[in-house]
């Protein structure tokens, strides 16, 4: 029989067998996108290991090969990865006083470990916290193992592959047009749309990103008030 630190790790192996395909697949993907924009094998995988961000990696990889602005890197990443905001919330019952482990649950917060570690169900002869640990663990093992397979394959056998550098823009314009379809009313996307377009026109290249953010945090946060002062008269 296995002992019950090798039934936690059992567990949350064949648990976690969906994300590694999916992790492994898309980090593949990423790290052959660095190596198109020129950068060396370790790149991708240093910036896996560290950031762990998924779509922010990709984001950032493409400011890496333009002039830097510090501040459009940190407005960025911060809305890209603000929805982690609302995970740690979501997970605040689910890992109480972890002590040190409750560190590395919580950078690992990515999207497909929220929704496993949330919904998991444990079996008797497990410990919750040390599957959730492992399941952690091996989520970012995944995505980090993805992104140097693709980063050192790229270097080794000197892959281009043309219109990578468009995978992005194109992953955005599909998930836009999804929830374009999903919403009731499209008043947000089309006021987004006008935004972008009126701070390209006013402030140009270089700043527009920062202007578009504060303006459309401001928006959000006027309907969200609306939202609430109408809620309260009913």
């Amino acid at each position: 029989m296995r002992s019950k630190r090798g039934r936690n790790f059992h567990f949350a192996l064949t648990s976690s067998i969906p994300v590694f395909f999916g992790y492994v697949i898309l980090g593949l993907g990423y790290g052959l996108y660095m190596h198109n924009l020129g950068f060396s094998f370790w790149y991708p995988t240093l910036m896996a290991a560290t950031i762990y961000g998924g779509s922010v990696e990709f984001i950032i990889a493409t400011l890496l090969t333009q002039h830097f602005n510090p501040v459009n890197v940190l407005l960025i990443t911060a809305v890209v990865g603000f929805r982690q905001f609302f995970y740690g919330i979501s997970m605040l019952t689910k890992y109480p006083h972890h002590g040190w482990r409750k560190f590395l649950l919580l950078f690992g917060l990515t999207d497909e470990t929220f929704v496993i570690n949330y919904s998991l169900r444990v079996p008797a002869d497990c410990d919750r916290t040390a599957v959730q640990l492992w399941m952690t663990i091996l989520d970012y093992s995944y995505w980090v193992l993805g992104a140097f397979l693709g980063g050192f394959l790229g270097s080794a056998f000197n892959i281009q592959i043309k219109g990578l550098d468009f995978v992005m823009t194109a992953l955005f314009i599909v998930l836009a047009l999804e929830q374009f379809m999903q919403e009731k009313r499209h008043i947000s996307s089309l006021s987004g749309v006008v935004i972008t377009i009126v701070c390209l026109l006013i402030f140009g290249k270089t700043y527009f990103l920062i202007a578009t953010l504060l303006l459309l945090v401001a928006e959000y946060y006027y309907f969200h008030r609306r939202h609430q002062k109408a809620g309260d008269q009913v």
